[in-house]
């Protein structure tokens, strides 16, 4: 038996210094572990995304560490691998509350655990000796995890110094590998997710392989502050959020009409692809959710109400409801397939600590869509979807589009051969379609396998969309049916489809993206008018009055600020186009513009901006 190390130093001589962890199969081990001499080991280099995720992982130890050193009395519990960095959740029973002004002195003592070059062993241990273990050391919350765990299973831990931790690894071999890392915020969060349960400190932090990534993203991470939607949000007046309703949006005007023009131009879709628009109940009772499958899989997430002994779950998706629109009357197999859309809020009990603006809420409308159709069809209805959302895509700025396909979950309905056959089918039109695609395996919905639409924006972060998933298990365990060509009654296909996904937070995505520049056509004011004194106040409101009945959304600014201050204003309010008029316009009847991001388009007529704001409009259209 070799080490993992011992191993990839014979036949990774280049590498292996490199090496954070090693890869067996499909397998991350520790350089520590053993191996046999038969088997294929390869090195894990920091600079690879498993690499830096066991650097992630180990870095989070490292706060752990550091922050019992300079805290004895504070609890740890967990501290998992988050994109692009990693938190630790910790409980004081003191009044300690942590800050971002703690960070220099909690970053100092990682360092010095650094410097110390602590080596990182694991070593196995019985549930019940674990158990034993954190609670001779006080670490009530480590106890109550362990006690989750069946009892015949052996638990691996680390150590680093005086610091162990419970933890399933990889990690690096000494802490000396770790030092390219940053703290960068402090939250709440309850224990478990559970608002019954205490409130601890979670603290993030974020680790790369050398110092220049490290400093590349914080400066990225200034530009996403910069680009925050919120922050571009109070700056518009589109919209806000409070206590009193966590995870909920407080619509302004501005915000409103973005987000209605958004559902108008799906709408459009909807009209223009043969999609009936549908609307259904806020509250199901309990049994619909329970012959769906979503009442044993999702429960946890649904808002319930009870009335008159009856239990109710305001709805979390439309699925089920769809299903009961399509089933209400007899189908024929020549009606198919049927296409049903609904702009429907739905609500889902997020966990407080999750929630983030526009891009995690506890209340959102999809564009959500569910189409029933014949095994024959689902071919053309996948494939015509996936074109039409590409363009969709295009049209909003958004060119860098990935494809993945996700598998059977652990927790699934329906037995394996409909998963495999349901699998092969969207597998092969993927193949025809010859899009590239990447294997999500286990991440499928519960009902069916699906395939998922992330967009890259211009800050280069990665956001899942769209969706289309294959299922056919709702449609049989609701009860639905069409009556097929031979006369036989038949369960359709359901494809579950939004292209958008939540509108929410599509519309957040599409504000960082475009920092704050929204499509003209989504702006309630697309133009503003301001005279140079009080004196050209009268002129301003005759452009005003020309540019709205030339089809154009314009609003004069008559008040008495200097025409400097209004235009910062305006600019930072993201006001596509700033006319100024003063006497020489007035005279002959022209207009001074400039665009909000600055341009100097010079001077014009009235007719001609509108002309120039119409053509903005008509680009945006789906072709085909």
């Amino acid at each position: 038996m070799f080490t993992a190390l011992e191993s990839i130093k014979k036949s990774h001589r280049d590498s292996y210094k490199k090496a954070v962890a090693a890869r067996v199969e499909n397998d991350l081990i520790d350089l520590s572990a053993e191996v046999s001499e038969a088997a294929s080991v390869a090195p894990v280099l920091a600079s690879e995304q498993d690499g830096l995720e066991v650097i992630r992982h180990s870095t989070a130890h490292l706060l752990a560490m550091a922050v019992k050193s300079l805290y004895p009395d504070v609890q740890v519990t967990i501290g998992p691998v988050i994109e692009e960095g990693y938190y630790y959740d910790f409980a004081f029973e003191d009044e300690t509350v942590l800050s971002p002004e703690d960070f220099p002195k909690i970053e100092k003592a990682m360092r010095q655990i650094v410097k110390k070059s602590f080596p990182i062993t694991r070593e196995h241990m019985s549930r019940n000796d674990a158990i034993k273990y954190f609670e001779s050391i006080g670490e009530e919350y480590k106890v109550e995890i362990i006690k989750d765990i069946p009892e015949d299973e052996i638990l691996s831990l680390y150590q680093q110094g005086d610091f162990k931790d419970l933890c399933r690894g990889p990690h690096v071999k000494s802490t000396a590998q770790l030092g390219a890392f940053k703290l960068t915020k402090v939250a709440g969060a309850y224990w478990r997710g559970n608002s019954d349960n205490k409130m601890l400190q979670r603290v993030y932090g974020t680790a790369w392989d050398t110092q220049d990534a490290l400093n590349a993203h914080l400066e990225q991470l200034k530009e996403r502050e910069k680009r925050n939607h919120k922050k571009i949000a109070d700056q518009a007046d589109l919209f806000h959020f409070q206590s009193q309703a966590p995870g909920m949006v407080f619509w302004h005007s501005k915000g409103w009409y973005a987000y209605q023009s958004i559902i108008q131009f799906m709408r459009q879709y909807y009209r223009d692809n043969g999609y009936e628009e549908v609307n259904t109940p806020m509250l199901l009772d309990r049994t619909m959710w329970e012959e769906s499958g979503h009442w044993e899989k999702f429960q946890e997430n649904m808002f319930q109400v009870e009335s008159e002994q009856r239990l109710y779950a305001v709805k979390p998706m439309n699925c089920p409801a769809h299903v009961q629109i399509f089933k209400n009357k007899l189908r024929s197999y020549k009606e198919l397939p049927v296409r049903l859309g609904e702009f429907g809020t739905c609500h889902r009990n997020e966990p407080s600590g999750t929630l983030q603006g526009l891009m995690r809420l506890r209340a959102f409308v999809q564009d959500d869509g569910h189409i029933f159709c014949s095994e024959q069809s689902i071919s053309s209805e996948v494939t015509k979807f996936m074109l039409d959302a590409l363009k969709v895509y295009k049209l909003f700025g958004f060119e860098n589009v990935t494809v993945r396909f996700s598998t059977r979950p652990e927790q699934r309905v329906g037995d394996d051969s409909i998963w495999d056959h349901s699998e092969k089918v969207l597998e092969d039109i993927l193949n025809e379609m010859g899009i590239e695609w990447s294997l999500a395996p286990g991440e499928g919905a519960f009902y069916g396998p699906k395939l998922e639409l992330s967009l890259k924006d211009s800050l280069g972060r990665v956001w899942q969309c769209g969706t289309i998933q294959l299922d056919f298990s709702m449609p049989s365990r609701l009860g639905s049916s069409y009556i097929d060509s031979d006369g036989q009654k038949k369960v359709p296909v359901m494809l579950h489809r939004a292209m958008l996904g939540s509108l929410e937070r599509f519309l957040g995505i599409l504000i960082e993206n475009t920092y704050g520049w929204l499509p003209i056509w989504m702006h309630k004011t697309q133009v503003i008018i301001t005279g140079i004194s009080d004196k050209h106040a009268e002129y301003a409101t005759l452009v005003e009055q020309e540019l709205n009945a030339l089809g154009v959304r314009a609003k004069c600014d008559l008040r008495s600020e200097k025409v400097g201050l209004k235009i910062r204003e305006h600019t930072l309010a993201r006001m596509p186009y700033i006319i100024v008029v003063g006497d020489e316009e007035a005279a002959k009847k022209t207009i001074s513009v400039r665009t909000g991001q600055g341009e100097q388009l010079g001077t014009m007529s009235a007719a001609a901006l509108s002309e120039k704001i119409h053509q903005q409009q008509q680009e945006f259209k789906i072709d085909g």
